[in-house]
């Protein structure tokens, strides 16, 4: 799918595809891509999440622009939603350290223990989702549960954007045991510290997915830096 993605997307980018154009259909890509069709429709989600391509039911798949901005997930774009969860998970996840039950905590070291077993990455995205709403609840305001449940479907969406073209998945399981390890010392600053390295992975990973290093471009202190 990556490749497949890679694909479209330069030829979007180098102006095979302009904006305003429609893409060749479905069964027309699978035969020149030589790929499934599953494969070709999640690569085509991907563009879409990237803002590249819109798709119209019964019309196809056109382009709308040339260059990646800023990726939508559901009903927000990543920017926003990045914004708004460091000002809500990283406070969050120090009030769940000095406030957490022995059922949050059972709670949470379930969920990771089968998200460090679990292969099925959209399996993965759906305990991604309840370990962050888990740790919400772990912090004892209702509130902050209720902000999580509003950007879910985004939470999900942008994970499983994460974990097929970033491969996030075994990085993102560290980061969470560091987090739950953080919460059962009762360490507010641990916990603090740790969904905020948790979150600039995820941005770091975004913008590496968005905004590949050019092979063509210079690097300070020449080709072998």
């Amino acid at each position: 799918m990556e490749a497949v993605l890679g694909h479209l997307r330069a030829a979007i980018e180098n102006g095979d595809y302009e904006v305003g154009d429609k893409l060749p259909s479905e069964a027309e890509l699978c035969r020149t891509l030589e790929v499934s069709r599953p494969v070709l429709r999640e690569a085509l989600r991907a563009l879409q999440t990237m803002g590249l391509t819109v798709s119209k039911t019964g019309k196809g798949t056109f382009v709308v622009a040339n260059t990646v901005e800023d990726p939508t997930f559901g009903d927000y774009a990543a920017s926003d939603l990045l914004e708004v969860r460091r000002h809500v998970e990283i406070p969050v996840a120090g009030y769940a350290a000095v406030r957490r039950t022995h059922e949050d905590l059972d709670h949470l070291t379930h969920l990771l223990d089968r998200m460090e077993r679990e292969t099925d990455t959209t399996s993965w995205v759906a305990l991604d989702t309840l370990f962050h709403l888990a740790v919400a609840q772990a912090a004892q305001n209702p509130v902050f549960r209720r902000v999580i449940e509003e950007i879910r479907d985004a939470l999900a969406r942008q994970s499983a954007f994460l974990n097929e073209l970033g491969g996030r998945r075994e990085q993102s399981n560290r980061e969470h045991r560091a987090i739950v390890e953080a919460l059962v010392d009762g360490s507010e600053l641990d916990a603090v510290e740790a969904m905020a390295h948790h979150l600039d992975r995820v941005e770091t990973t975004l913008t590496d997915i968005v905004r590949p290093a050019r092979a063509d471009t210079p690097t300070e202190g020449g080709p072998e830096a």
